[in-house]
């Protein structure tokens, strides 16, 4: 095999060095750096002002008559600044590619089977995404909120657009796909109720029990700032076998019905133990059979000796 003459090498230094020196060559890529850089700095330039215009219009909603959700305002900024960028610097990147004479039409063509594939072949991711964007869009629950998805119930410790996690009172975690979230119910979003039922002896009198509870009532609202209302006394719940359940309810902020719930368990039995009004408990009553038996014997004697 011939090795290339010092010629060759020559004729082709002299091409490369004439297309260098060439002004047309400069000027193409003259043309082409300043199309890329003005490329790049508008979609910097509309990046920053979309992401300005978009804060303002949050910072004005915030000041309007209706309330919102401050992490959902958050979630929803970082949202929409996010789609605002990808949307924008990909069109840019596509211009950049056409500069530099890639086939563009070829390239989005090829994206587009490319992603066609992908959704079919990752249905559930696709499903899970969309749902925990309206999850978010339409606020349905927040971090921090107490919900109930499923057969969970928990606090919502994060959210994302593809999992929820979920943290229960005992401390385990659960992290659920958002495409399996179908019905929620949300603990958080108004006030809760806190339902108590006491129970007194039919010995007492009712109507005492009723006064004394709802004096006793009428204090608690200052005591506990959970508690919104007065506590309602509500009358005779049941009548059970060994006593008369009485009911009482107070509206509370929300998650705090439980707490509410037990103070004034607490609060209840100290008042009735206080005007004497006995809560009923089991009782037992217990005989001895040979006391029977000798109270019995004497009487079958007697009649025995009549006879």
């Amino acid at each position: 095999m011939e090795e290339p003459s010092l010629s060759t090498y020559q004729r082709a230094l002299e091409s490369l060095w004439a297309k260098f020196t060439n002004e047309a060559t400069w000027l193409a890529f003259g043309g082409a750096a300043l199309k890329i850089t003005l490329t790049i700095l508008a979609a910097w330039v509309l990046v920053k002002v979309g992401k300005i215009a978009v804060r303002n219009f949050f910072a004005i909603r915030s000041k309007a008559p209706l309330t919102f959700s401050e992490r959902r305002e958050n979630t929803l900024l970082k949202l929409i600044e996010n789609v605002l960028a990808y949307v924008v610097y990909f069109i840019a990147l596509v211009n950049v590619l056409g500069v530099l004479s890639f086939d563009v039409k070829g390239l989005i063509a090829g994206a587009g089977v490319l992603g066609l594939a992908i959704g079919f072949g990752a249905q559930s991711l696709v499903k899970d995404v969309i749902t925990g964007f309206f999850i978010i869009f339409e606020d349905q629950f927040s971090v921090g909120d107490f919900v109930r998805i499923g057969q969970f119930e928990g606090t919502v410790e994060e959210i994302g657009l593809r999992t929820t996690k979920l943290k229960v009172w005992t401390g385990e975690t659960h992290i659920l796909p958002n495409g399996s979230i179908i019905e929620v119910t949300n603990f958080s979003l108004n006030n809760s109720v806190a339902v108590v039922d006491v129970g007194i002896a039919y010995e007492e009198n009712v109507e005492k029990a009723e006064k004394v509870i709802k004096e006793l009532l009428d204090t608690l609202k200052d005591k506990y700032p959970e508690i919104v209302e007065t506590p309602q006394f509500l009358g005779i719940q049941t009548l059970a076998p060994s006593d008369v359940t009485l009911r009482i309810t107070a509206e509370t902020t929300p998650m705090n019905h439980w707490y509410v719930a037990r103070m004034m368990r607490k609060d209840i039995k100290e008042c009735l133990d206080a005007n004497g009004i006995e809560i009923p408990y089991p009782r037992m009553v217990m005989y001895s059979r040979t006391e029977q038996e000798a109270q019995t014997e004497p009487k079958q004697a007697k009649s025995g000796g009549t006879a």
